[in-house]
């Protein structure tokens, strides 16, 4: 039986958001997906239907780190997208998606590290840490990679803080 191919240009994007969350030292967080030797990422997330941008980054920290003790400090201008590889297309999200759309978040974290919980309702991450923002490509899937370099750039202005 042959399988179905998919017609990647007739597939949408994914309607999503992504956190950069930063801490008071201007170290982002990522966190390692479950049963990955080394998928680091940020936090992001669908966009339910009737949601905006902002109200779904809070509702995805809540639900892939356990809180969502932050404050808002800037959106991206536009989305960033990228394109699922050919070897993940059709069997990730069901075949509905040809990568995703996303609206970047960056916040400031206002809780302690008791405050992030892993073990949540669905657990996503088993690992995560505080990475100086430079980092971050270093640590991304090369398919992702392109979206964080820009999203790191457009937030560059707003990540420094004062080093104590």
């Amino acid at each position: 039986m042959s399988k179905k191919t998919l017609d990647r240009d007739a597939l949408p994007y994914r309607p999503c958001v992504g956190i950069m969350l930063l801490n008071d030292r201007g170290e982002v967080f990522v966190a390692k997906r479950c049963g990955s030797e080394a998928d680091w990422q940020m936090p992001q997330g669908g966009i339910d239907e009737g949601e905006d941008a902002r109200t779904a980054a809070f509702r995805e920290l809540e639900e892939e780190i356990g809180t969502a003790k932050a404050d808002f400090i800037a959106m991206t201008a536009a989305p960033h997208r990228y394109d699922l590889p050919d070897e993940l297309l059709g069997r990730v999200w069901k075949g509905r998606w040809r990568g995703q759309e996303q609206m970047w978040m960056l916040a400031r974290f206002t809780g302690t590290a008791a405050d992030i919980r892993l073990d949540t309702a669905h657990p996503e991450f088993d690992a995560w840490k505080w990475v100086d923002a430079d980092e971050l490509p270093g640590l991304i899937v090369a398919f992702k990679r392109p979206v964080y370099e820009s999203v790191l750039a457009e937030f560059r202005p707003l990540i420094a803080a004062p080093r104590g």
